[in-house]
């Protein structure tokens, strides 16, 4: 497999990165003082895990007809010692357990985190969007701060409703498009999604985002053009396969739609690629709005697309409402791969040819 190359026509260099996280780093004494302080009050330890949604009881073994020993609510942090393999449900392929110093947790709605504080910039790189940068959290969450309420989404709009905090989520990427220190002198980034947002603008701790630099979105492998995707929906398999001509060279689990039909079988052509893209669809019983979703790959008219996912850890069984959710390092992997690159700048490619990858959705 060849080196990723980088586009020279990137906005935001490797070589400008750097420049702008020295100036960050130098800029005021407080940033590093600032620094040694938790984000919040999350465990200490290399690896966590949070709670994705609802209430989950903690088992005194990895086996459904353990005894229960406590429960987990809905955001919580939880220390990640180890995944095992558990009884579940018969009817679930999913039998991975997260074992944590209380007890063990079914892992399918356990997202892996990690809580990584970042040094804060102090100025933003210029691009063809004006001032910005692209970030990923790489805390469990971060509480954020609306600018502008109230909320347009209705995700948003419903935690604001039932005085529920909103929060980005571990492994999100979103656009930055303004830096501000706060009245306590904490550095604050302005995020401001570009594609697909209704016009949610909002006030963030700088501390949670790693800005993304153009190196690690370089193509992988752009001289070859015999590249396709073989996705296996059946519900015992849920698999991802990306080959080069005849060889396999990466491969992963998913999670497909849960209703029949709504994850289309067929060979399609990747007609949009974004690096973040904030999605929505369905009605306002049965719909859904998620932002920050990072690395898609849209490949249906109607908007299906392989994508980032932290809503689930539920990979390897149907969970989506059509979309190919992947784990978040999958998705980058496949964004990178697939033909043809995004430039950092502006972060979306609409392809008007038969010259991208080809996705091939089966039932095996």
């Amino acid at each position: 497999m060849a080196e990723p190359v980088l586009h020279n026509n990137s906005a935001f260099s490797r070589r400008a990165f750097l420049k702008l996280s020295a100036v960050g780093a130098g800029s005021a004494l407080f940033q590093r003082s600032f620094l040694t302080r938790e984000l919040l009050n999350f465990p200490e330890a290399e690896k966590l895990g949070r709670v994705c949604y609802g209430r989950w009881d903690l088992k005194s073994r990895p086996d459904f007809e353990a005894a229960t020993v406590g429960q987990v609510y809905d955001d919580q942090v939880v220390v990640w010692l180890r995944e095992v393999v558990g009884p579940w449900s018969i009817y679930r392929s999913n039998k991975r357990w997260i074992e944590t110093p209380e007890g063990y947790l079914w892992g399918a709605y356990i997202q892996p985190v990690k809580n990584l504080l970042n040094m804060p910039l102090t100025e933003l790189p210029q691009t063809g969007l004006g001032q910005g940068m692209w970030v990923e959290v790489t805390v469990p969450f971060v509480d954020v701060s609306l600018v502008n309420p109230p909320p347009r989404h209705p995700a948003f709009r419903y935690r604001y409703d039932n005085q529920l905090p909103l929060r980005f989520y571990y492994s999100q990427i979103l656009w930055v498009d303004r830096v501000r220190t706060n009245t306590s002198g904490e550095i604050e980034y302005r995020i401001n999604e570009i594609y697909g947002n209704r016009g949610d603008i909002f006030w963030a701790d700088a501390r949670a985002f790693r800005p993304i630099s153009a190196d690690e979105i370089a193509p992988i492998s752009p001289e070859v053009t015999d590249k396709r995707i073989v996705v296996d929906i059946n519900t015992r398999r849920q698999v991802l396969s990306c080959f080069e001509g005849n060889r396999e060279v990466y491969y992963c689990r998913v999670s497909s739609g849960q209703k029949a039909g709504s994850t289309p079988l067929g060979t399609f052509s990747i007609w949009r690629k974004l690096i973040s893209l904030h999605m929505e669809g369905g009605t306002a019983v049965a719909g859904w709005d998620v932002s920050g979703v990072g690395w898609t790959n849209l490949f249906t008219s109607n908007g299906v697309a392989i994508h980032s996912t932290y809503w689930h850890n539920n990979f390897g069984e149907p969970e989506s409402n059509g979309c190919l959710n992947v784990s978040p390092e999958d998705a980058k992997w496949i964004f990178r791969w697939t033909n043809p690159g995004v430039p950092y700048d502006p972060g979306e490619k609409t392809i008007t040819d038969y010259s991208s990858t080809k996705v091939s959705v089966i039932m095996a």
